[in-house]
C-alpha cells in the first residue's frame, strides 16, 4: 500500500521528489503518513477535501482486499 500511495500522489503534486509514505503501526492498523512540500498539500487536499477523499476511499478498499485496516494522515512541517 505504501508504494501505492507514493505513485499516486508523486502524480499530483509538483515537487514529486519531497513526497515522503512513512507507515506506522497503531492499535492493529497502520497509519500512513504523508508528507510534501507546503505548495503541494492544497493540491492533494483538493476542493472541499474531493481529492484527499478519493485517495483515501482507495486506500480503504485495497487496504480491505488484502485483509488489513489503513488509513492516511498530512502531516504538515512546521517551518522553524
Amino acid at each position: 500500500m505504501q508504494a501505492f500511495l507514493e505513485f499516486l500522489v508523486k502524480g499530483l503534486v509538483s515537487h514529486p521528489d519531497q513526497v515522503t509514505v512513512t507507515p506506522v503501526p497503531k492499535e492493529g492498523m497502520t497509519v500512513y503518513e504523508l508528507r510534501m512540500h507546503p505548495d503541494d498539500v492544497g493540491k492533494i487536499i483538493g476542493r472541499q477535501g474531493m481529492t484527499i477523499n478519493a485517495i483515501r476511499s482507495l486506500l480503504l478498499a485495497g487496504s480491505a482486499k488484502k485483509g488489513e485496516r489503513c488509513v492516511m494522515e498530512i502531516v504538515e512541517e512546521k517551518p522553524a
